[in-house]
């Protein structure tokens, strides 16, 4: 069934709402004068409507939307087993025309990296399950090695 983006597209509106209010803001403040701002009615009325439908957005988007929302890990696997960019990782081991191959025939034939590596015997699988660990791949590593 189709699923209607009503409750993100009314947090899209709230936020061009907000910058709408933040150029009023900006114009205003522009405008004074010395220490006399005689625009500081208009400053601190789109200050504090920005305020105030921010946490209403931010309330009814949590509850309506966010709320809930679990992550299918499986597929979330899948997708990053299949993404071609994981050659990059695997470069400096067994050389870029090499890397360059398994990511073109990966995108041709649609079979993960690993497969063809593991297929053409190119790192142990043990290796490979290291070098292509995804948590790893989004830490910092304090050595690099080439």
């Amino acid at each position: 069934g189709k699923v209607n983006p009503s409750i993100p597209e009314m947090a899209d509106m709230v936020g061009f709402q907000v910058v709408g209010n933040d150029a009023t803001i900006a114009l205003a403040v522009q405008a004074g004068q010395l220490e006399l701002n005689v625009m500081l009615p208009v400053v601190a009325r789109n200050l504090l409507e920005s305020i105030r439908i921010l946490g209403n957005a931010s309330k009814v988007l949590a509850e309506r939307c966010v709320e809930g929302i679990a992550a299918d890990q499986e597929k979330a696997k899948s997708y990053a087993e299949r993404s071609h960019a994981l050659v990059t990782v695997l470069s400096p081991r067994i050389g870029y025309l090499t890397a360059a191959e398994i990511a073109k025939e990966s995108a041709k034939t649609g079979r993960s990296v690993r497969e063809i590596v593991i297929e053409r015997g190119l790192i142990p699988e043990e290796e490979l399950d290291t070098l292509l660990d995804p948590y790893a791949m989004t830490e910092p590593s304090a050595s690099f090695e080439l």
